[in-house]
């Protein structure tokens, strides 16, 4: 049996690689421990129902807030990864086949916590003819049922290896957020995402859109792994083409020495500009600071961008 806590068991298509330096974090990015009463709650309400989480297996450093708040992401599909991007922590094989009865225990966590928005995302499942499809398909109908008034957000692989229909499976169980990120520029894919193809993540989120222009659609990417002012720019316009609402930029973190080294910390002021530049490109919504996470403060951004939805037609 793995044990996932070991490293070397965790990602063992890192476990070779040459060590990369991790540099001192700047001030702007420490903080606190996690702790107190409503971490706790949420932290057995995930455990109660047997519920992996992105906070937990990405090494979030935001868990500490989000889950004193009650909030938490769910992480649909099992905790193991087929793909193996050098700068993610989740743990990397050969995942379990999938549980029927996750999407039941997913929706009743989120009766449990009260959630009026939540973030379901999962690892690639390119085991599967769908993708898994289908298993976020039924988790959406099964946290409708269960808690109608929350609102979905749903964080997806990019379902490269399936037939290009299994997105119409998604998209017909009408979640109100689709998000599927970009992570980085696309020179950077060969060694930060090797198995995925920008273009092919960018016309994902383009056909959302084509098939249902009422969800949101959202995407984010990290800094600091390597790339320039211009070329994050030319992310944003390739966004923007592709009709996508929401854009979050964050700053790109290193989990453990075998993983993407990291370029350099992205001062707030640079965040800043880019937020600057995002909103003038025509973004409903924009996230960037160094802490900025794909979930993060999403039941409150998702208010502002339907607000801001109402606004523009409202000008239209």
């Amino acid at each position: 049996m793995r044990d996932l806590k070991i490293p070397e068991q965790r990602h063992p298509e890192k476990a070779h690689r040459p060590d990369n330096a991790q540099p001192k974090k700047p001030s702007w990015i420490r903080v606190k421990a996690p702790g107190g009463k409503g971490y706790a709650d949420t932290h057995r309400i995930m455990r109660d129902n047997n519920l992996v989480t992105v906070c937990e297996e990405a090494g979030c450093p935001n868990v500490g807030e989000c889950w004193s708040q009650g909030h938490a992401t769910m992480m649909i599909m099992g905790e193991i990864c087929t793909r193996g991007c050098t700068f993610c922590n989740i743990a990397t094989g050969r995942p379990d086949t999938l549980d029927a009865f996750e999407p039941g225990r997913v929706a009743h966590a989120v009766e449990k916590l009260g959630l009026n928005h939540v973030v379901i995302t999962s690892v690639d499942r390119d085991d599967l003819k769908d993708g898994g499809a289908d298993h976020f398909a039924q988790t959406i109908r099964a946290v409708r049922h269960r808690s109608p008034k929350t609102t979905i957000e749903i964080l997806t692989p990019d379902f490269l290896k399936c037939d290009p229909s299994v997105l119409e499976t998604v998209v017909g169980s009408k979640p109100d957020v689709f998000n599927h990120n970009l992570e980085t520029i696309p020179g950077l894919y060969p060694s930060v995402r090797p198995g995925a193809r920008y273009f092919h993540s960018l016309r994902l989120l383009q056909r959302v859109k084509e098939l249902d222009p009422s969800i949101f659609t959202k995407s984010g990417i990290m800094v600091g792994l390597g790339e320039d002012k211009q070329q994050v720019g030319q992310v944003m316009d390739d966004m923007r083409a592709a009709d996508i609402d929401f854009l979050t930029i964050g700053q790109y973190l290193q989990p453990t020495p075998k993983h993407h080294a990291v370029d350099r910390f992205v001062t707030p002021d640079e965040f800043a500009s880019y937020e600057k530049a995002a909103y003038g490109k025509g973004f409903l919504m924009v996230s960037a600071t160094p802490l900025t996470r794909s979930s993060y403060h999403a039941g409150d951004d998702f208010a502002r961008l339907r607000a801001a939805r109402q606004e523009k037609l409202g000008q239209a």
